[in-house]
């Protein structure tokens, strides 16, 4: 059932809970009704707080302005931010009205965001004016100089369907300053939605469909460049839902989000998370910072608190770690990267974790596909990512031929069920490519399952690469270093790291007779690049090792660089 009038109660159909049948809006009012007096988000670096009540109307009222600015269902509204209330609204405000999210890596330089603001046809954008050395008032003016005249709209021959650009200052978002005659302000967007009643906002979102697209998130397919992920409130919703319940999530729990919203993590497992339980979005800070997650965890007394293994092992390694009370805490969810057993026990001693859990999943899959149990032992939690979460299916594929294998031999992870994606924005190839003919999307990654249905991620077939839980792809980097005067070849991969779980080396063949310094491929690079995939090893050589038929062989090149960059890099 979809549409006004779905069914909201939960039940259960054969000892498992089913499904939600609601839209985002539709699970989010009714939360709204039940909790509205309780806190829903605390951002501390704004110093501010809503409750549900005030979350709803503060909601309601962008939703109207968006309205008024003549946005609707299916239009694409980009965000391009840290983490701030702001950015929850719109996340909010876009689902009530039906309008597409499309969230946009804060750390992306100007040549990215082009890319995905073409890629998806983003019709509205929301940035802040600048964070530490980024100026993102800057950076989408050189895109789009009409933007400098005396305009509200927008006609850019690169950017076609771009038509406004909405700026705020989190510090004082209705207060923000105009920076140039064609931006829009936060206040003048609220001031669009006064000729919008109540009765037309209920009426857009009694329209919508729970199969409806809400959200794109960017990430790679098999080419290495960035690809639109289509997702629907069926996905997100569900997937928020089912995490939930295996963290033990009620309206009294308070979670600290340390990761970025812009990321399924953030915007998923942890803003709708709470927001389909009721319980409280804790923001320690507009970006990760160790010292203000722990201290928000105090002065909040939080329950859970979610973060990849860098960001624990920051917080754990803090020199005045053992001066903040972190009794409160009970669970989270660990994620990005594999978690050594050594962490694992400290999260749970010294952080009091005892019930934090392993998740694994990928954004194509909305994203969580596979989680531990609270009560799973050490060794689960940190040689397993879990089992498939409820109404998922998984099964493991063989490499070459597809054919299903039995428990305990290794092949690809396959997943099938509500959780995955629409498909690619405006690439039915690709879409192809990731989902076969019976709906099994096909991860890319290598691993085991055992008789109760644990799963071992043992490899990749992909060569992407996973630092401190950010997904890099090496083609996108090389593609940047093809594009210096001086490179004739280049190939990226990624070899381990204690800290960040894997870090990015790039190997440079240069044009006969030339050189350079490697200060300046770094530079050329972090033109281009977001600071996480600029390299942090870079060699030049000679001729890289092949196959007889000329094809670049990256395993080899990374024994290669173990084998020289020592034992202790090796056994990282």
């Amino acid at each position: 059932m979809s549409g006004a009038g779905k069914k909201l109660s939960y039940h259960h159909e054969g000892g498992m809970e089913a499904l939600l049948g609601a839209t985002i809006p539709e699970h989010f009012l009714e939360a709204t009704a039940r909790f509205s007096e309780r806190e829903a988000i605390v951002c501390r670096h704004q110093d501010r707080r809503l409750s549900y009540g005030e979350l709803r109307k503060a909601v309601d009222d962008l939703a109207r302005g968006l309205l008024g600015l003549g946005f609707g269902k299916g239009d694409r509204i980009g965000i391009w931010s840290t983490d701030n209330i702001e950015w929850l609204l719109v996340q909010m405000a876009t689902a009530r009205i039906g309008a597409v999210l499309v969230n946009i890596n804060p750390a992306y330089r100007p040549r990215e965001l082009s890319y995905a603001l073409e890629r998806s046809e983003v019709q509205g954008l929301f940035l802040i004016p600048a964070f530490r050395k980024s100026d993102y008032v800057a950076m989408i003016t050189k895109l789009v100089p009409e933007l400098k005249a005396d305009e509200r709209l927008i006609a850019n021959g690169d950017l076609p369907n771009l038509r406004r650009v909405v700026v705020y200052d989190p510090a004082s978002p209705e207060d923000t300053a105009r920076p140039h005659p064609g931006f829009t302000l936060w206040r003048e967007v609220l001031d669009a939605g006064d000729e919008i009643d109540d009765a037309e906002l209920e009426r857009r979102t009694a329209a919508l469909d729970r199969d409806d697209a809400i959200n794109i998130q960017y990430t790679s397919g098999t080419t290495g460049f960035p690809k639109a992920v289509v997702l629907s409130h069926h996905n997100l919703l569900n997937n928020a839902w089912f995490a939930a319940q295996a963290l033990g999530f009620t309206e009294n729990d308070r979670l600290c989000v340390p990761v970025p919203f812009y990321h399924c993590f953030g915007m998923v497992l942890a803003n709708l998370l709470c927001l389909s339980t009721g319980a409280c979005i804790v923001v320690p800070a507009e970006h990760f910072d160790a010292g203000e997650t722990l201290r928000a965890i105090e002065e909040e007394h939080c329950t859970a608190v979610h973060g990849v293994p860098t960001m624990f092992i920051a917080e754990l390694e803090l020199p005045e770690f053992g001066d903040f009370d972190l009794s409160s805490l009970r669970t989270g969810i660990m994620a990005g990267a594999p978690c050594p057993e050594t962490l694992m026990r400290r999260v749970m001693d010294d952080m009091h974790c005892r019930e934090i859990l392993i998740g694994y999943g990928q954004t194509e899959a909305s994203p969580l596909t596979h989680l531990t149990h609270r009560d799973d032992s050490i060794e689960r939690r940190t040689q397993t990512v879990g089992r498939n979460l409820p109404h998922q299916e998984v099964k493991i594929v063989a490499t070459d031929d597809g054919q299903n294998l039995p428990v305990g031999e290794a092949g690809e992870v396959c997943f099938r069920g509500y959780h995955v994606m629409k498909g690619y924005f405006g690439d039915a190839e690709a879409t192809a490519g990731a989902i076969d003919g019976d709906g099994w999307l096909h991860s890319g990654d290598l691993g085991i399952m055992d008789g109760d249905g644990y799963v071992r991620i043992t490899g990749r077939l992909k060569d992407m690469i996973i630092r401190g839980g950010e997904n890099i792809y090496p083609a996108e980097i090389e593609a940047r270093l093809f594009e210096h005067p001086k490179v004739a070849q280049a190939a990226v991969f990624g070899i381990p790291d204690e800290q960040l779980g894997e870090e990015v080396m790039a190997w440079i063949q240069l044009h006969e007779g030339v050189t350079v310094p490697e200060k300046d491929i770094r530079d050329f690079c972090t033109d281009g690049l977001a600071h996480f995939k600029v390299p942090r090893y870079i060699w030049f050589v000679a001729e890289f090792p092949t196959t007889v038929t000329g094809k670049v062989q990256k395993f080899r090149m990374r024994e290669i660089a173990l084998e020289r960059m020592g034992p202790e890099k090796a056994a990282g």
